[in-house]
């Protein structure tokens, strides 16, 4: 993942993920959200400390991504830690589901912004 644009506000970074892997290859994918979690988002409640992405029933799956509790949203709020879904195109999913799958590749998330 490159950086953002100027205008986009990076909301956490995946620091130690540079330390512990090399990277080969970046993509750039969108995310499937409920509404508290945007907030959320929005309010930089998130963590990509342990998070990783694997390959399942043709989807790119988000898993251990921490987006906090929105506080405003009490009765309909989300489950911090939860799979979500990546959004790609089909040709990237399949590409990056070859890799982990014939070469042992983990997808680890560097930011959200």
């Amino acid at each position: 993942m490159g950086a953002p644009a100027t205008d986009e506000k990076i909301i956490c970074e995946n620091r130690r993920a540079k330390f512990d892997y090399a990277f080969d290859d970046t993509l750039e994918a969108g995310i499937v959200l409920t509404g508290s979690e945007v907030k959320a988002l929005r309010a930089g409640e998130a963590s990509l400390s342990d998070a990783y992405a694997y390959p399942e029933k043709g989807e790119l799956i988000l898993h251990n991504a921490h987006i906090g509790a929105y506080k405003p949203a009490t009765t309909f709020s989300h489950l911090p830690i939860r799979p979500r879904k990546l959004l790609l195109h089909r040709a990237e999913i399949d590409r990056w589901a070859a890799k982990v799958r014939e070469r042992s590749y983990s997808i680890v998330p560097l930011m959200l912004y």
